[in-house]
């Protein structure tokens, strides 16, 4: 499983639930996309090119991998609350 979201100090976050989700495909695909990993954070990070079409393009790699992925297109939030959703009428 793997969490890809937008992060405003690392870019782009593709983060795996353990390293069990670390195949040689999974890391293969992502290097290939210019991402690399991150020790501090146990996950692979992009600095660039982080937007909305990244993150799909990014999940649906690793989903065709076989992966289960979760993803967001706005970073979490520095301080601890929720951010708003977009709004509905």
């Amino acid at each position: 499983m793997f969490l890809v979201v937008p992060d405003l100090t690392h870019g782009l976050v593709a983060a795996p639930e353990s390293s069990l989700d670390l195949t040689q495909d999974t890391e293969k695909t992502l290097t290939d996309q210019g991402f690399t990993w991150n020790r501090e954070i146990e996950a692979y990070i992009r600095q660039t090119d982080s937007g909305p079409d990244a993150v799909d393009r990014t999940a649906d790699a690793l989903r065709d991998l076989g992966h289960y992925v979760f993803s967001s297109h706005s970073p979490p939030s520095t301080d601890g609350r929720a951010r708003p959703g977009p709004a509905s009428n």
